[in-house]
């Protein structure tokens, strides 16, 4: 039980978990998105496709639709299904103790944490980056960071902090955000990011510059 990052996995993310059976030939686990979806947990109860899922309820502070209220409980709830081997909690509710009771239940549960941050206004400088991703690996399986990219130097910044947390042996998972840099989500895997996201259907993007589905396993597959 528990998904396993040992090697680069390829999440297809969606808010229906009817889109797993197309999400099969090129994903290698589903990422829901609890906060998206009209009744996450009856879906994730009737849910009987191959694919492990990494379960997200993201916050509406965080770039999701999710309010806080029974928020973090309802992530608490899907780690006792069948199927949900991963769990994506915010870092700052971690740091503010907030997700305590949820980090318990997941590692009783033997559910994997995915500790996350996301930067919308920009890319912080490489010191900072490499900061919140220590501090994120402290709490969870896998630390994830997804910064906006301005610029050629900030995706470069986030590849360097990739290429040193995991060379110090942590598990991270990487992307900038947006036009700039769209190209991190294919060629983070080759500094050492664990975790690739992208939609089945290109029109259901959860975040700005993802490739689909498709072409992002067949980039990652290119330059492994």
């Amino acid at each position: 039980m528990g998904l396993h990052f040992d090697s680069f996995v390829l999440a297809a993310a969606t808010a229906t978990l009817a889109d797993e059976p197309a999400a099969r030939e090129h994903a290698d686990a589903i990422e829901f998105r609890m906060d998206l979806a009209d009744e996450p947990l009856s879906a994730l109860e009737a849910y009987d496709g191959d694919l492990p899922i990494l379960a997200t309820n993201r916050a509406d502070w965080e770039g999701g639709e999710a309010s806080d209220e029974g928020r973090l409980e309802a992530l608490s709830d899907a780690t006792a299904l069948e199927g949900v081997e991963a769990v994506d909690v915010e870092l700052e509710s971690i740091l503010e103790g907030e997700a305590e009771g949820l980090l318990e239940t997941a590692r009783e549960r033997d559910v994997s944490i995915v500790a996350s941050a996301h930067d919308f206004e920009g890319t912080p400088p490489r010191p900072e980056l490499v900061r919140t991703l220590t501090e994120a690996s402290k709490y969870a399986d896998v630390a994830k960071l997804a910064v906006t990219a301005e610029s050629k130097a900030d995706t470069l910044a986030l590849l360097s902090a990739t290429e040193r947390l995991t060379a110090h042996g942590d598990t991270v998972a990487t992307m900038a955000m947006g036009e700039v840099g769209s190209h991190t989500r294919a060629v983070a895997p080759v500094y050492g990011s664990k975790i690739g996201y992208a939609p089945v259907d290109p029109a259901e993007a959860t975040a700005p510059g993802q490739y689909d589905l498709e072409t992002l396993a067949e980039l990652v597959a290119t330059l492994d």
